[in-house]
């Protein structure tokens, strides 16, 4: 992978003092350092699934398989926001010291657990690590980089994703059949050490302390904690509800729904729900893409095993071009040329998502070859690309030094609850519409994968589809909006 600084294009520089890009002298230790924090994360996220069936046969967890997930999703939603807090407070070289220590102790706390609570557990004190690790990175980045970097680094942190992507399930594979499930989690603290020892230093020299260090500190905001406990217990009731279609279920989706929707108000940007130009349509935009497009990914695998019998590594590679094809829109975000038209970029690459969505599940249709898939879910990767870097460099442009690491926990958080409650709904209809025996035909296995409801997944992809078409129309309101004229 090469981080060479993508905004540079052969334009004389202004004076010999001034940085040459994320690889330069002033920048090299920090941008390798930060975006290997990125790729380790980026690996645990894509071999965590690859081992988790295995870990729970083993620890006779099956029934709380969905919590391993969950678990990760509700403690960092409250980890964004604190960490957002700290990094404006105190600088964000605290957060990320804490957070990759708390990744790497929930790692070797799941990778050593006995039972299946206790590797739950351990998924939770991950999530408050990587929680807070993606939060304070974003506010690295809007102190120590000026803004022309800012979307070269951002393209790096989508690229840091591209080998995970493609390797990590592949890797996860071999070392849980040959070594055990054990050691995918206890093996990824031991390459920590690296990143920590180029990143740490670097952020204390460029990002460290307060962005105004003459100011007086400013008290954590007990009224966000509380709601970031909200939004976290919140979800994970919801996600709950959601497993479990019976009346009784009622009870948790309505307790969830009572502690996430205010939480949710108190915690986005005023107007996000309304789609207010400028911030808050940049945090809704963010939600809705990552939304709608993971929550549709989810059930590709499932419907290549189901529908048209591959085997799983053949329906998780369908989707591995997807990481070169989302860095190329990262890339193509951050050239300077396409500053000025950036937003419609975003409509560009929202289109494209929506397109990609609702043609995957054209392959339901035996005529239809499977191998259209992967390259449907090339080209919303490429969409994909281009938006979620883009919101990350708008977000940075729209908010003052002090302001970074709340809105960018505001950000995350839209992202993080936006793939909750969009999972919890399509799993409902999915499952209400008789998709369980389809994901019971592919836990048995490719020979058993006739039978399975081709409209359930119909009911995913098609709503998903038109969640990425608003998204397109939100994309046209993020610019700033404009003040009245005097008199």
């Amino acid at each position: 992978m090469t981080l060479d600084d993508p905004s540079r294009t052969g334009t004389p520089a202004a004076g010999p003092q001034e940085p040459g890009g994320v690889l330069d002298r002033d920048h090299r230790a920090l941008s390798v350092g930060i975006v290997s924090v990125v790729m380790l994360i980026a690996f645990e996220a894509t071999a965590v699934g690859t081992a988790m069936p295995v870990a729970a046969r083993e620890l006779h967890g099956v029934p709380l398989y969905a919590f391993g997930f969950s678990a990760y999703f509700t403690t960092s939603l409250f980890a964004m926001v604190l960490s957002g807090q700290w990094s404006d407070r105190a600088g964000p070289l605290a957060p990320v010291t804490t957070g990759i220590a708390a990744f790497g102790a929930g790692l070797l706390l799941s990778g050593t657990a006995g039972a299946m609570w206790l590797f739950v557990l351990g998924r939770a004190v991950q999530g408050l690590g990587g929680g807070m690790v993606i939060v304070a990175l974003y506010v690295v980045v809007s102190r120590a980089y000026e803004e022309r970097l800012r979307p070269a680094i951002m393209a790096a942190f989508a690229a840091g994703w591209v080998v995970p992507s493609i390797v990590g399930p592949l890797a996860a594979g071999t070392v849980t059949e040959r070594l055990g499930w054990r050691w995918v989690f206890v093996g990824i603290p031991v390459l920590i050490v690296l990143p920590l020892a180029l990143a740490l230093p670097a952020i204390r020299r460029t990002a460290s302390g307060p962005a105004d260090p003459g100011a007086p500190r400013p008290p954590f905001d007990g009224r966000r904690i509380r709601l970031a406990l909200g939004i976290s217990l919140g979800a994970g009731l919801l996600q709950y509800a959601g497993q479990d279609l019976r009346w009784a279920s009622l009870v948790p989706a309505a307790a969830g729904a009572a502690l996430l929707v205010p939480a949710a108000l108190g915690l986005l940007p005023r107007g996000t729900y309304r789609a207010a130009r400028g911030l808050p349509s940049v945090v809704l935009l963010r939600g809705l893409a990552a939304g709608a497009f993971i929550s549709a990914e989810s059930f590709v695998p499932l419907m290549l095993v189901t529908e048209r019998g591959l085997s799983p590594t053949l329906a998780g590679l369908s989707l591995a071009v997807g990481g070169a094809t989302w860095a190329l829109g990262s890339y193509l975000q951050s050239r300077p040329r396409v500053e000025p038209y950036r937003e419609r970029l975003m409509v560009l690459g929202m289109l494209l998502v929506a397109g990609a969505v609702a043609a995957a599940p054209g392959v339901l249709l035996p005529a239809v070859p499977v191998w259209t898939v992967g390259v449907a879910w090339g080209v919303g990767c490429l969409g994909m690309g281009m938006v979620i870097a883009s919101t990350s460099v708008l977000l940075l442009q729209l908010s003052a030094p002090g302001e970074a690491g709340t809105n960018s926990a505001a950000l995350q958080i839209s992202d993080g609850l936006s793939n909750a409650v969009l999972l919890t709904l399509g799993g409902a209809a999915f499952a209400a519409l008789g998709g369980g025996s389809a994901a019971g035909h592919a836990a048995a296995g490719p020979a058993a994968a006739g039978g399975s409801h081709p409209a359930a997944f119909a009911a995913v992809f098609l709503p998903m589809a038109a969640v990425a078409l608003a998204g397109a129309w939100v994309a046209t309101r993020l610019g700033a909006p404009t003040p009245p004229k005097a008199g």
